[in-house]
């Protein structure tokens, strides 16, 4: 499956993309970069600059090992569509359904992703350092450049959009309406300090931020990280519609956390095993129940905890937003594996339930 019209090299042109039929696949993986790389599009740890930046830690963490050098082959194309079938899960979505193509570039370009007012879909191009927007009918336009790699997505209640920059010295970034720094500093130390890559993000409804760094960390209204959680093996977050619980993926399992009235957390437990792999992206939908990426598509989860079904897709996806006219169709990104050259799509599929309204994932 190919767009009609791909980006210009500068990447600022609309793409066009051909409604399909598909399914999804591709463990979530960063992309190794040479080791030579600095700057905007390197992930912190893949940096040239990175050795010297986290020589200043108290306890910096080890750099990225480079590409070894008999990895397989970028990937040029999307490998085949494994077979499989959507099933009927009562009240949550029809059987037999297909998942469509959107949209589709090459690159680690197709993340953190957001519902917009019209309908369409906002994704981090992490490579690109941008924003892109994508229409209903997936027409693609650059909505924002110069997030220093910019990999997530995340809007406020009050309507601040916020991306997670990943490049050395990383940040939680405000892109609108203000552009400026939100937090980027853990224990009086630079982000880049914890370790790991800083993956994604979640705003509350009290102007701070949760977010997912090698661990569950919130970011409260004015700038200040605090970490929670143990033994924890983060990756996507959310949170439930009465905004009371946090849900963060912990590998096999999802891990759930009382809210406090200042933002804190408190009471980690285990809300749901997650059999057939690791939890990637999360969202949540208007029942307060948990739509979880992974190696079996997703799995949904009840808001009383387990697991009541498995949705297939045709490769593994990596985020997934709730998004439409009424909030009943749900996109989720693919990333093929494939390193530097990897291919990305925005896929969609309805429902039989909504996304949150105050919500854009």
């Amino acid at each position: 499956m190919k767009p009609t019209t791909m980006f210009a090299a500068a990447g600022m042109a609309a793409a066009t993309m051909t409604l399909a039929t598909m399914t999804i696949l591709a463990t979530p993986a960063f992309a190794q970069v040479p080791a030579s790389r600095t700057g905007p599009g390197v992930q912190a740890g893949q940096d040239v600059a990175a050795p010297a930046a986290f020589a200043q830690c108290r306890n910096g963490p080890p750099p990225v090992p480079p590409r070894p050098a008999n990895a397989p082959p970028p990937a040029t194309t999307p490998p085949p569509i494994r077979d499989y079938k959507v099933t009927a899960i009562p009240g949550v979505i029809k059987g037999g359904l297909r998942w469509k193509l959107l949209w589709e570039t090459t690159g680690n370009n197709g993340d953190g992703i957001l519902a917009t007012p019209d309908g369409g879909v906002m994704i981090a191009q992490n490579d690109k350092s941008q924003v892109v927007r994508i229409s209903a009918d997936g027409k693609a336009t650059v909505a924002f450049t110069d997030t220093r790699t910019g990999g997530a997505l995340t809007r406020s209640p009050d309507g601040r959009l916020y991306v997670n920059s990943r490049q050395l010295y990383p940040a939680i970034t405000e892109l609108s309406p203000e552009r400026r720094v939100f937090a980027d500093r853990y224990n009086d130390e630079p982000l880049h300090c914890i370790g790991g890559v800083l993956n994604d993000l979640q705003a509350d409804a009290k102007g701070g931020i949760y977010f997912t760094y090698t661990g569950l960390f919130y970011a409260d209204r004015n700038g200040k990280v605090t970490r929670y959680g143990d033994n924890l093996r983060t990756n996507g977050l959310g949170i439930s519609p009465d905004g009371k619980v946090v849900y963060v993926t912990n590998g096999p399992s999802l891990a759930a956390f009382d809210v406090q009235p200042d933002g804190s957390l408190t009471n980690q437990r285990e809300h749901a095993k997650l059999e057939g792999g690791n939890g990637d992206g999360l969202t949540v939908d208007d029942k307060g129940r948990v739509w979880v990426t992974g190696g079996v598509g997703l799995w949904v989860v009840s808001p009383k905890g387990g697991v009541i079904g498995t949705v297939a897709t045709p490769y593994n996806i990596i985020s997934v937003a709730f998004g439409g006219k009424d909030r009943s169709t749900l996109f989720a990104v693919v990333q093929t594996p494939g390193g530097d050259a990897r291919i990305d799509q925005v896929i969609s599929i309805p429902t039989l339930t909504h996304g949150l309204r105050d919500r854009s994932k």
